[in-house]
């Protein structure tokens, strides 16, 4: 690395380069990383381990396995890692193998009371450090700058004035709360990754090995793909499939982006275009149950709720999302004449289902596991299992012990972003806990809002984008339920409506410019600008920031309450979305002006929130700007 790279400021604010082992690298980490992808399973499923060894083993083996797969910055080898890679690789495994030789010791101690060790304070000093290195390789400094601002608070903010000053916490109290209990960096987040989030990543790539991900899109190409727009619409439902198992916007855009885009791109699409439109599409996979992202399984702890409610409740504002973004996608295309999908790329849909219809049972046995009430856990082995029975049948899609080897140590690979996120929102959530940040930051935002739901969930929804920007979806859903949640629920909106608000605003914060990770991720394979990917992708996923508004004031979207006014107010919003997009794109059976997009929009609006006092009036503008052209096509 020369020394300008070493001094720019890209070098510093970008993730470091994500190596693929190969040759002798791959030889030693796939075994470590396939005996460690075991043992997690093993510890969520049929060995009794205490929370703290399992989070503690978990992410060290993952920090080691992380620091010779993603470089220091985005210009490091790409081929081998470095002496210093190496030094924190082994370091993360001794105090990882530290740690579970004085597991038994440390677990039976009182906090705050006996006293610490010179070796316990070490090694505790030490994951500190990991954690934030790892973070920062993994996720960018964003969120390690906001990690190191929470930890300046907790150790100097007792020399602060007013209600944010608390009292005095030393370095050794700071590490102690942070190491050594599981309110820090090996507290609920690393848990859950450990756990529902790992054994999910597993079941995704699991499917994609024995072939799934190509039925999901040959899929969406046969339903699709004819007609205008095809390619966009093809990104649209492949997207949701697959983003679907994935969980993740960022490796959705690069897995079904691949594909996509460039035919897009071939068949006229700018590339600006194509690239917002998959990212769009792939953001909202995250969101689609019944296994959404790991921010899901997250919410289960922070709520108490359980996951199989969090994901019935998930059901039709999924279907809300992906309705607007399929009419933007059409009417877009119809504007512009864009044509569909090659016809020799376009595969026979009876022929789709019968070479892959089986890669459906294991989302059946997903919904049915979740629908019986078991963990989480359990669902994710189940569907796993499932996926297993199924890739038998024919000869390609079966995979041997060394298939699943590698299937084992890529699920690990894949999980070093999200452990070293979740690492350092445990720091987070420990720092607002030893200061009672939460309730101080309850005070302000009162102050602000005078406890009035509109403008809290505006400042919620802000905050929550802003926690978000640059970083993975969990972070910013952990950031805004710490801070927001407690609020949200003291001034009367329920548990899940809240939290399933922030949610998808932590979601959505990997679209939003000026930091949208999952465009830049596009832009490289678009080969456009990312931030013009990104203004684009927000107008497609729009409807993701108006339906978290509908569903707190009317439940009825979230299957709570009456089941007639639910299904009235799908339909309503379903048609108000689909006329929100004609506005959107000044498009309909012909050019539409600018004044009467104006007063469209205004109308979709009104038909998507649940009240018949703004539904009603919207539907009739929608009839009375629509219905001509409607009636005479008829």
């Amino acid at each position: 690395m020369t020394l300008s790279q070493l001094f720019s400021a890209n070098t510093w604010f970008s993730v470091g380069a994500r190596r693929r082992p190969t040759g002798r690298l791959k030889w030693l980490i796939t075994p470590v990383a396939a005996v460690l992808a075991v043992y997690v399973i093993a510890a969520a499923t049929v060995i009794i381990i205490s929370p703290w060894t399992l989070s503690v083993l978990f992410f060290t083996g993952i920090a080691a396995i992380g620091f010779l797969t993603t470089g220091a910055f985005a210009h490091s080898n790409m081929e081998r890692p470095s002496v210093l890679d190496w030094c924190l690789s082994a370091t993360s495994m001794a105090t990882g193998i530290y740690f579970a030789v004085q597991a038994g010791d440390i677990e039976n101690r009182i906090v705050l009371f006996d006293p610490l060790g010179p070796w316990h304070i070490f090694f505790a000093f030490v994951v500190f450090l990991l954690t934030l290195e790892v973070t920062r390789r993994t996720t960018g400094l964003g969120l390690m700058t906001l990690v190191l601002i929470f930890v300046a608070y907790n150790l100097l903010g007792h020399n602060l004035g007013g209600v944010l000053q608390h009292g005095y916490i030393g370095f050794e109290h700071f590490l102690e709360i942070n190491v050594f209990t599981t309110d820090g960096i090996f507290g609920l987040p690393v848990r859950v990754a450990a756990t529902y989030a790992f054994l999910f990543v597993l079941f995704g790539t699991l499917l994609q090995a024995t072939g799934g991900g190509e039925f999901f899109f040959d899929t969406a190409a046969a339903i699709s793909g004819r007609s205008p727009g095809g390619p966009a619409k093809v990104a649209v439902i492949s997207s949701g499939l697959y983003g679907m198992v994935s969980g993740s916007p960022t490796s959705d855009v690069v897995t079904t982006g691949s594909i996509t885009i460039p035919i897009m791109k071939r068949l006229g699409y700018k590339g600006s275009l194509a690239g917002a439109i998959e990212v769009a599409a792939s953001t909202g996979g995250s969101l689609v149950p019944p296994v959404m992202g790991s921010a899901a399984f997250i919410m289960v702890d922070f709520t108490g709720i359980e996951y199989r409610d969090i994901a019935i409740a998930a059901f039709l504002p999924a279907i809300l999302y992906y309705v607007s973004v399929y009419a933007q996608v059409h009417f877009s295309a119809l504007k512009r004449g864009l044509r569909p999908l090659e016809e020799d790329k376009i595969p026979r849909l009876l022929p789709t289902f019968l070479g892959g219809g089986l890669f459906l049972v294991p989302l059946v046995v997903l919904t049915v596991a979740l629908l019986e009430g078991y963990t989480p856990t359990m669902v994710a082995v189940f569907g796993s299992l499932a996926v297993l029975m199924v890739a038998t049948v024919k000869r390609k899609t079966r995979i041997g012990p060394v298939g699943i080897i590698n299937v084992l140590s890529e699920t690990c690979y894949r999980m070093v972003p999200v452990a070293g996120a979740c690492a350092a929102a445990g720091l987070v959530i420990a720092g607002i806990t030893m200061t009672g940040l939460a309730a101080k930051f309850a005070h302000l935002i009162y102050g602000i809002t005078d406890a009035q739901m509109f403008p809290t969930l505006v400042l919620a929804a802000a905050l929550t984008i802003v926690f978000g920007l640059g970083m993975p979806t969990p972070s910013a859903y952990i950031l805004a339920a710490s801070l927001m949640g407690p609020l949200m629920e003291e001034i009367g909106i329920p548990t899940l409506q809240a939290h399933m608000f922030l949610l998808y605003y932590a979601v959505l914060s990997a679209l939003t410019p000026p930091v949208a990770v999952a465009a830049y991720a596009a832009a490289s394979i678009a080969e456009d600008n990312p931030l013009h990917i990104a203004v684009l992708a927000v107008k497609f996923a729009l409807a993701a920031f108006i339906v978290p508004f509908a569903f707190v004031y009317g439940p009825e979207l979230l299957f709570v309450g009456n089941p007639l006014i639910t299904l009235v107010s799908f339909v309503t919003a379903a048609a108000g979305l689909i006329v929100l997009a004609i506005a959107l794109e000044g498009y309909f059976k012909a050019p539409v002006s600018m004044p009467v997009r104006l007063i469209l929009g205004l109308g979709a609006v009104g038909m998507i929130m649940p009240a018949m006092e703004l539904t009603i009036p919207g539907a009739v503008i929608a009839a009375v700007f629509l219905g001509p052209s409607l009636i005479r096509r008829a």
